[in-house]
């Protein structure tokens, strides 16, 4: 069979490799020089199985309103004239439920806990290096009211087979010793222990090499235009240097994904959520975090990646726009001067904004279309590099007419349409 996979971030270079892993002929084709330099350049380094949860829940409309008036606030919402964002952001709302966060949790507590899984067999059988380390997130609250609020989340994490501890200001430093120099600065913690942390950019260009020796073609710097469809099916795919036709189509295009689909009528509710990170290098390793720290205050996350430091975090909404102002990194500059004073060198920091593809419900959008050879896996907000290796391999098994090894009930565009 022949695969036409569009996009080459971390989710379309790991369809790539398991398709090709089943024997597909396999294409990829992507914009950019490159593999993962959009989405997946630079984010937060975390592998957040424990963290897997839609934003949609309860209380967050009010929390939000509270966050809008922080001088170092995690979301920003600009108010666009745009019927589109004004639509995601009323199906976001009508999310902020109970009901609906147990669904929508549960659905993608199921592919996070299936990559979770899958992501060792794929490093047995192909290793290779991306600073992964397995020692898990610490989600740090800095008020009582925050360790105390914690609660809930533990008996939704014990539901869902997440391993996690509550630690004391203690045992927050026994975990990350860094800590220790601003201790004063929280109460304690919730450690998750069963997540990972990994350079997700590497980790894709390593991906993308193994995959070309296993027969998949890369077709880097080609603008994607359009699908040419023929009945309920696509032909080709049209970008500025050709037509090329497949036997089977798979659109890994990110926050782009709603703009291809949209003209053979498809509508998917992602949309685009700016965010922004640092990557600075440790100065003082004994200064610096061990794997990842969660700020529940600001909403970011701190992450050691080898001999660098990755901190990202922030909620934009304001459409496409992916300038990188010059003071648009102070949340993300501020949160690791203040609880790693002595990590890392800020003056050195390189600085990147990206797009998160958001749905309304936090879910991933994967498999099966109205067009018989079309399918999608995109939709992942801010869990791509999570969610990369289970969603993947599900869709890879449905593109090549097999029964995936998780349930897809709530996973496809069925859920919107019907």
């Amino acid at each position: 069979m022949k695969v036409i996979v569009l996009g080459a971030g971390v989710i379309g270079v790991t369809t790539a490799y398991y398709l090709a892993k089943q024997g597909a002929e396999v294409t990829v084709i992507d914009r950019q020089r490159e593999p993962g330099m959009e989405t997946s350049y630079a984010n937060a380094g975390e592998l957040s199985y424990g963290m897997t949860s839609p934003w949609a829940a309860p209380g967050v409309p009010k929390k939000a309103i509270k966050w809008l008036f922080m001088r170092h606030r995690p979301l920003f919402i600009w108010p666009l004239i745009s019927p589109t964002m004004w639509a995601w952001g009323l199906k976001m709302l009508m999310n902020c439920n109970d009901k609906a966060y147990r669904i929508n949790k549960g659905r993608m507590v199921r592919v996070s806990n299936y990559s979770r899984d899958a992501l060792p067999e794929l490093m047995a059988e192909v290793p290779f290096d991306f600073d992964l380390r397995e020692k898990g997130t610490l989600q740090l609250f800095r008020t009582q009211k925050q360790l105390d609020g914690s609660a809930a989340d533990q008996e939704v994490l014990a539901e869902f087979d997440s391993p996690y501890r509550v630690l004391d200001r203690a045992g927050c430093i026994d975990a990350e010793p860094g800590l220790a120099h601003v201790a004063e600065k929280f109460v304690g913690g919730l450690q998750l222990t069963a997540d990972r942390t990994g350079d997700c950019r590497t980790f894709t260009r390593a991906l993308a090499k193994v995959a070309e020796g296993m027969g998949v073609t890369f077709r880097y710097s080609e603008t994607i235009e359009g699908l040419v469809t023929e009945g309920d099916r696509i032909a080709s795919v049209r970008t500025e240097q050709g037509t090329w036709a497949a036997d089977a189509f798979v659109c890994c295009m990110g926050p782009y994904a709603p703009v291809l689909l949209r003209q053979v009528g498809i509508r998917v509710p992602i949309y685009p959520i700016k965010g922004y990170s640092i990557t600075l290098p440790v100065t003082d390793p004994d200064g610096a975090p061990v794997s990842t720290i969660m700020d529940e205050t600001h909403k970011v996350g701190i992450t050691r990646l080898g001999d660098r430091i990755r901190v990202a975090g922030q909620a934009e909404i304001i459409g496409y726009n992916k300038k990188l102002g010059a003071h648009a990194t102070d949340t993300v500059r501020h949160v690791v001067q203040d609880l790693f004073p002595r990590g890392g060198d800020v003056s050195k920091a390189e600085g990147w904004t990206g797009l998160r593809p958001m749905t309304p419900d936090g879910t991933p959008i994967l498999g099966p279309t109205r067009h018989a050879n079309l399918f999608l896996n995109t939709g992942h907000g801010t869990l791509g590099w999570t969610m990369a290796c289970g969603s993947s391999r599900a869709v890879a098994d449905i593109v090549m007419g097999r029964t995936p090894e998780i349930d897809m009930d709530g996973l496809t565009a069925a859920r919107y349409t019907g």
